[in-house]
């Protein structure tokens, strides 16, 4: 997989309609109907193709004759550090616990509600209510355990009221927030050893469907990691029944390109189910850096937060994060390790080859 240098115009005229930032600083195009020339991250209405120029840098432009932008200003040092302290201080913000309104966070950081939010969301993959809405719900979980009722634990949150928190309480903790708070008490949760071509594994299935495909040497490893997920919940061991389902999470381990046709449990953050979700779209034998899952959900800046979304998936093979790699072409890392993920790729590619 090639990196693109920006050289040829049918690839300049791509970072254009893609409004790619890390292009801002290798050309300028400018639109010969109006004068103007442009960063290629511009929000501008697009130009057709037929109107476009493409200069070297803004001193190039001028000089044919062009003048800047004034909503990019191309002609102007882009504060690239600036904008990022400003994001920065954003979600430290949006993670206290007083609540804060997109109007307020803006007047803090100096920017106006409209842009803020359009690069908070570029840069973090996210919108403020969201981050906002994520942050609480982690001192939730961490508040739950220790409060004496659900209640004070949703207040001290920073939820303004129960309702608010109530009415996505189940989406966003995969139980109420009574079971979460005791562990998971009161959860079934079968689960199932079994071997595959990649090691141990490691199914775990919720009365909602498949909640956890995890990988390891051993099986004190795996059931350690199924404890931390849910500390206090009922776990069964499998019967027959179930030991069907496992049967086919296997068959579709050895055999990536063939869909589980089981229910899933999925349970993350809207950003996270984004990602998850554009992860199946892959086809087995095929890889995709993360700049291009980021720009098939629409976020093209979201590289690392694709990533994060990548390393907290629970279900292993099921949702392909092994087919997303750097931009280079190169492995990255593997939440089953870097082994593995070189195993399936090269397994996927033979079986497309044959």
């Amino acid at each position: 997989m090639s990196v693109t240098t920006f050289i040829e115009d049918e690839h300049r005229w791509q970072a254009v309609l893609e409004r790619r930032a890390d292009a801002d600083e290798r050309f300028v195009f400018a639109v010969m109907t109006t004068g103007i020339f442009c960063r290629p991250s511009c929000r501008a209405r697009h130009a057709l193709r037929e109107n476009v120029r493409f200069f070297p840098d803004a001193q190039a432009a001028q000089q044919a004759g062009f003048r800047p932008c004034k909503r990019c200003q191309p002609d102007r040092p882009a504060d690239k550090h600036s904008l990022a302290q400003k994001i920065t201080a954003a979600c430290r913000l949006l993670e206290q616990e007083t609540p804060i309104t997109l109007e307020m966070l803006a007047q803090q950081v100096g920017l106006s509600p409209y842009h803020l939010h359009r690069q908070f969301k570029a840069v973090t993959g996210m919108t403020p209510k969201a981050w906002q809405q994520a942050a609480r719900a982690k001192r939730l979980r961490s508040a739950l355990p220790h409060s004496a009722t659900v209640t004070d634990a949703v207040l001290a949150a920073g939820f303004p009221d129960g309702g608010s928190y109530y009415r996505k309480a189940d989406a966003s903790l995969g139980m109420t927030a009574r079971q979460y708070r005791q562990g998971g008490e009161g959860t079934a949760i079968r689960y199932a050893l079994t071997h595959s071509t990649l090691g141990r594994c490691l199914v775990a299935e919720s009365e909602r469907g498949i909640c956890a495909i995890l990988l390891a040497d051993c099986d004190s490893l795996l059931t350690a990691e199924l404890h931390t997920m849910f500390p206090q919940a009922q776990l069964m061991q499998d019967d027959a029944e179930f030991s069907t389902r496992v049967a086919e999470v296997v068959t579709t381990i050895e055999n990536p390109a063939r869909p589980l046709a089981l229910p899933l449990d999925l349970r993350g953050t809207a950003f996270q189910m984004q990602v998850w979700q554009a992860l199946q779209a892959i086809p087995a034998g095929e890889t995709v850096s993360y700049r291009t899952v980021a720009s098939a959900i629409g976020k093209p800046q979201a590289i690392r937060a694709v990533a994060s979304a990548c390393a907290a998936n629970r279900l292993a093979i099921v949702i392909p994060c092994h087919r997303v790699v750097r931009g280079d072409g190169m492995l990255s890392g593997y939440r089953w390790g870097a082994a593995r993920k070189a195993q399936l790729l090269a397994r996927e590619s033979l079986k497309e080859e044959s």
